[in-house]
Parts: C-alpha cells; structure tokens; sequence
C-alpha cells in the first residue's frame, strides 16, 4: 500500500539539499487484520510538528519510516472479535495511533502513557489504509465531517496540556506558539475560564487567529517587549499557568520569567533531544515554587476530546489540503509555516468533508 514515509535522514529545513531530509511514497506491506482489529480506509491524515523530528532520526533512522498519526477514514473491514466498540464496516473513524496493552505495571497504575508495549500497534496512517486494534479506534459524531476528524488526535494533546496545568476558572494564562496545538489549547483555556489568554507568536496571520477565537491578548516575541507587555496583562502578577506549545528552545527561556509566583509551566511540545533548559533551581523552585511539567502522548484523554470537538472552530486548520502523491510538496509546505496546519488526503471518499 501507498505510505508517506522519510526516505532520507536529515532535518527538512536544511538549507543544503544534499543533507536535506527526503519524504517520498513507499510501497509498505498492508498488515494482516487480526481478530481484534480494524482496518481503516484512510480520508485525511494531518501533518504533525513532531514528523520534521522524526526525518532528523528522533526514534531511529532506519529507512523507510512510515509516517502519520492525526487520522480519519471509513471502517473498511472488522476482525472477528472486533466487535466490543460497536463497529460497523462503514462508520467514520478517526482514533489513538498508540495502543495500550492494559496488562503492564504501568498500564494496571493508571499510566497508560508509560506502556511497555505501546510500540506494538504503532502503525503509519498517512497511507491508504491503517490496520488498529479495536481500543484504538473511535466513531466520529455525525456533526464531525472526516476533514474535521483527523483533528481528533491533536485534540487529545490539547486535552491532556490542560489536564496537566491543573487549571482553575479565572486563572491567567499564557500559550507560547501559534501552531495547532497552540491553537486547540487557547480554545480550550477559553471555554475552561481562563482570563488575561494571551498568544505569544512570531506570526502575525497565527496571533490574528488566536484573537478571532477568543485570545484578549497577543505578543509578538520578536518585534515586542514580551516581559513588559506580559507584565501590563497581568497587572504585575504573572501568569497563573504558562503552556509551552512551540518546541523552539529559542522560545522557552524567557518563559518561566513570566510565571506569577506558585504558578505552572507545561512544557507542551517536542523538543530538539540534546536541549537542556537552563534552571536556576533556586529562583524558580524554591523561592518562587513554580510547577513544571510535561507532556509525552494522551492517555485517558480521547473520549473527551472526541466530544469536544464538535464545538471547536477548526476551519482555520483544515484549509491546506494536498493530495497524497504530492506529499513531499505538503511537508515542504509545512516546514515553510505558510499554514498553521497541513492535511494530506490519502483517499478520495464520499461526503469526506460534509
């Protein structure tokens, strides 16, 4: 089967093409449909921020490496057993590209992201079809079209940063990044109560979009003063919750300054893995005991991003649509950051955007 995938190790935005990162179309074996598997009939797979790092080698660089995990499609055809979510061959889908066991000592302690064996089902969706277990795989509400879908899983990282910051109606909040996640996750702060929302971006059309669904505030990192302007929004407090979404280093140093004393800091994005964030332990952790935290994958998180997405704006995400073929031009697009996000279309199907 047809499956987008690097073919060549190296960062996609470098400026020499002999050591530039290659995508291409690969021809992959479709996997056998097990008893409690799915088989998926792929609509739309979006590009994530985190496939540049996989082309760079992040998690190996053996190639080909199948790309691919924000999907949506049609159940093409059901294991035996995969009956237990009510399945039918015909249903909209979109899903967790991670699979749980459910059986290690982390699964059974409520750490599901910590799973031993959550590599097993791991399987590429930018391709023309997906083959997951059952677990993995939820049914799209009817208002939800297949193009809205494949948001589904982006929704689940926005979800869990807020599940992580612990947030309360009325607290402050600042978001460092303008992509989707950033995006999600100020919509998201807005409907939790947040106040003072500020987006800090470098690009303008991404603050304009922060501002048309519910930011009061906006930063340009680059051409404003970012700690007095944080500061004028904040009446001299700081930010009771401050969300990095970004994974620029540049990005994150000035961050912390800008949380208000006992506040958190989510550290929502992927980051280069030889980065190390220089932390005075005494000024941020003692004297003003900041929380910092993380976030890896979304466990617990899919079944209320699923309902939550029907009331989210993401016409704005779904705009740049490239077909699969052209998928090289697509991630070219994307490294470009002329759109907040790129979706590939893997399969011409009905209705997929209705």
């Amino acid at each position: 089967m047809k499956t987008v995938a690097v073919t060549k190790i190296g960062s996609l935005r470098d400026p020499d093409p002999a050591a530039r990162g290659r995508i291409g179309l690969v021809d992959l074996p479709e996997p056998a449909l097990g008893p409690e598997d799915v088989r998926i009939r792929v609509a739309y797979a979006a590009i994530c921020g985190s496939d540049p790092h996989l082309a760079e080698g992040f998690f190996g660089t053996d190639v080909p490496i199948g790309l691919g995990h924000e999907i949506s499609g049609v159940v093409e055809a059901l294991g035996e057993r995969a009956t237990r979510n009510g399945l039918r061959v015909g249903d909209r889908v979109a899903g967790n590209f991670l699979r749980f066991c459910g059986t290690c000592d982390p699964c059974r302690e409520g750490a599901q992201q910590f799973c031993r064996f959550v590599q097993e089902y791991n399987r590429p969706g930018m391709a023309e079809t997906v083959t997951w277990h059952e677990s993995q795989v939820y049914r799209l509400p009817d208002a939800v079209s297949l193009l809205q879908g494949c948001l589904l899983e982006p929704t689940s990282v926005a979800v869990r940063i807020i599940d992580k910051t612990r947030m309360r109606v009325g607290d402050r909040v600042a978001i460092c990044g303008g992509g989707p996640i950033g995006q999600l996750v100020l919509q998201l702060a807005k409907r939790h109560g947040a106040t003072a929302l500020t987006l800090i971006e470098p690009i303008a059309e991404r603050r304009a979009m922060a501002l048309r669904h519910g930011a009061d505030h906006v930063i340009d990192p680059v051409g404003e003063d970012q700690a007095a302007l944080a500061a004028g929004h904040t009446a001299d407090r700081g930010y009771d919750i401050v969300i990095d979404a970004s994974g620029s280093p540049r990005a994150v140093r000035g961050l912390l300054d800008l949380a208000a004393p006992g506040g958190t800091v989510v550290y929502g994005a992927m980051y280069p893995e030889d980065y190390e964030l220089p932390l005075n332990l005494s000024d941020y952790l003692y004297l003003r005991e900041l929380t910092l935290t993380g976030v890896f994958v979304s466990p617990y998180a899919f079944p209320r991003a699923l309902q939550l997405l029907p009331h989210l704006d993401v016409e704005e995400l779904t705009r740049a649509v490239y077909p699969l073929e052209d998928a090289a031009e697509a991630f070219a697009v994307h490294v470009s950051g002329a759109h907040p996000k790129v979706v590939i279309r893997c399969n011409e199907l009905a209705g997929a955007e209705a």
